[in-house]
């Protein structure tokens, strides 16, 4: 019996990697990704599922279960692709044995993220074939088919998302009854197939080249990629969300919609392009379907309006339609009226990382940052961060800095969920290299900015069970460093001191900040808030520099009247004291205690 229900891209992937038989999945968790594993919790009677310490992780536990002849899946987004490249652009030459998708989710417009990449360049790259579904219901079809594809050709199989096709729901109908799961492939041990040192590496080269070029041929005749015939005056080839988008713009035209883009199926373009008077491409991001086109000889159009930058959206399309066609007019863009406050994203009201922050600035700590919700520091009124790179690069910047002969105190702030990720390998290079750094682990015992997911220091796996807590101390004393503090994060007098101690030291200094994310651990409720005596209160603005929510603007305060006295707003407030303990004139108290 079928059975249709509204699912998000990333349930309906889950749900398929279900009904395929799959046996094992791996991810770290990354925003547009991290539900998919999430949902695979939910199937553990089915799928072993596992939160990896990184993307690289990940990957090679996915790989370790197909060459066990499991069905697997490894899931990210597209910065956690670059981590995974290393075995993965091997394993596209061993090839798999139980059939491997890997979902990786691309976050056009960066929503939240710290670049903009088009995997697909990635996936070609590595020989690989691609599926881009653009809605929840082809997620399901083709996370399904890919596991089939996978085994038939041996390769494991790339699904790639967005944010929009992540996240938005829509209706997938697919059969109530779970089918009989795979029986798993036998392991068969042959070096020849596994091992990819040099002699045997030779000859899966040759192997992935003719390997593509089946790959090719499966592209040009698989049912994803399909011609939607219209007024043939103008051709629309596109994929992924971009599809839906081109369908409300251009609804009466000729659209080659690909689902199976990689390798791209240029005779079935060319066939299109036969029968259309005009042909462009709409993609998002990179023109990597157009680019590959060109190359081959097809003519394609070069519309002036821009698309291959930020995410896609009808506005956008319409601008397209104005300029091709010139029956429609670009809409508008209005300014924002003026006078709105703007607002900016801020670290939670009593978040523990908030001290650290404020307390690096008084020290005039050069702060190499990393990436979680304390990338927020770097923003007024803050202003405590100078870098941001990618997940771990916080330490090594560190290393870098001190080498090329920055002067004066120099901080490397990373969470405990990326530490464990990529930070250890950057702190045991500082060891070795005897670089004098401070380094600052905030350790919150959460995945906080994802969505608070467990990692190796939690005591807890995906799905709930026990587990070794990893000791952040510990690990730092096991690389070699010497001076190691563990300090509790509302305290700012003991924070000044033990910063001091471990920026002004001669060698590589760890200080661990251990104080629970207020959001994981519900500390708003029943919490007793403070509140501002306005007869003390000199509107100085020391509390206001906190960066806190909680703090608000009170009544004038002076002749001018350009100056405000400070309020607390109760419900915002967690009583976490920093803002009694950096008041000079004692206005701020706790609630009930005067």
């Amino acid at each position: 019996m079928q059975k249709t229900q509204l699912l998000s891209g990333n349930e309906a992937i889950a749900l398929a990697a279900r009904h395929a038989g799959c046996r094992v999945a791996s991810a770290y968790p990354g925003t547009p990704s991290t539900e998919i594993m999430e949902n695979i919790a939910r199937h553990k009677d089915r799928i072993v599922g596992e939160w990896s310490t990184n993307e690289k992780v990940a990957m090679e536990v996915a790989i370790g279960a197909s060459i066990g002849g499991a069905r697997s899946l490894c899931a990210m987004k597209h910065v956690g692709l670059n981590v995974a490249m290393d075995p993965l652009m091997t394993f596209t030459f061993v090839g798999a044995t139980g059939g491997m998708l890997i979902i990786v989710a691309d976050d056009p417009g960066m929503h939240s993220s710290q670049n903009e990449q088009d995997s697909r360049n990635l996936v070609k790259f590595a020989r690989a074939p691609l599926f881009e579904p653009s809605d929840s219901q082809e997620a399901y079809e083709m996370a399904r088919a890919a596991f089939d594809l996978s085994e038939k050709y041996r390769v494991p199989v790339f699904l790639r998302t967005t944010t929009r096709t992540a996240h938005s729901s829509s209706p997938v109908t697919f059969d109530d009854v779970d089918p009989p799961q795979p029986e798993r492939i036998p392991y068969v041990k042959n070096i020849r197939r596994t091992v990819a040192v040099p002699a045997f590496a030779k000859l899966m080269r040759v192997d992935a080249e003719k390997r593509t070029v089946e790959l090719t041929t499966a592209a040009e005749e698989s049912g994803f990629n399909r011609i939607e015939p219209g007024d043939k005056r103008l051709g629309l080839v596109t994929s992924s969300i971009a599809y839906q988008h081109v369908k409300e713009v251009f609804p009466e035209f000729s659209i080659l919609k690909l689902g199976f883009s990689n390798p791209l199926p240029l005779e079935l373009v060319r066939k299109f392009a036969a029968g259309v008077e005009r042909l462009v491409v709409v993609e998002e991001l990179d023109p990597f379907m157009a680019d590959q086109m060109r190359a081959a000889g097809i003519a394609v159009e070069r519309p002036a309006t821009a698309l291959q930058m930020m995410e896609l959206n009808p506005a956008r399309l319409t601008a397209l339609r104005g300029e091709l066609l010139g029956d429609v007019e670009a809409p508008a863009v209005t300014a924002s009226p003026e006078g709105l406050p703007t607002r900016p994203p801020v670290l939670c009201a009593g978040c523990g990382h908030r001290g650290v922050f404020y307390t690096l600035k008084r020290l005039k700590a050069t702060v190499t940052g990393d990436i979680g919700c304390y990338t927020l520091a770097a923003f007024p009124p803050l202003d405590a961060m100078d870098t941001t790179i990618c997940m771990g690069a916080s330490i090594g910047t560190a290393i870098g800095m001190r080498k090329a002969g920055h002067p004066g105190r120099i901080a490397a702030v990373i969470g405990d969920s990326t530490f464990f990720h990529s930070g250890m390998t950057g702190l045991l290079d500082a060891v070795y290299n005897k670089v004098p750094i401070a380094v600052v682990i905030l350790d919150n015992s959460t995945t906080a900015m994802t969505g608070h997911q467990e990692h190796p220091g939690t005591g807890k796996t995906l799905i709930g069970e026990e587990a070794p807590a990893a000791d952040i101390v510990a690990v730092a004393k096991a690389l070699g460093v010497r001076q190691v503090r563990a300090v509790p994060p509302y305290d700012m007098a003991l924070l000044e001191t033990v910063f001091k101690e471990a920026l002004d030291a001669e060698e590589t200094a760890v200080v661990v900040v251990r104080g629970p994310c207020v959001l994981a651990a519900k500390l708003y409720l029943n919490a007793t808030p403070y509140t501002v005596d306005e007869d003390k209160c000199v509107a100085c603005g020391a509390c206001f520099r906190l960066g806190c929510p909680a703090i608000i603007r009170g009544e004038p305060y002076g002749p001018d009247g350009k100056r405000f006295k400070r309020n607390i707003n109760s419900p915002s407030c967690i009583g976490c004291d920093l803002c009694r303990q950096v008041c000079k004139f004692d206005a701020i108290y706790r609630v009930g205690d005067r």
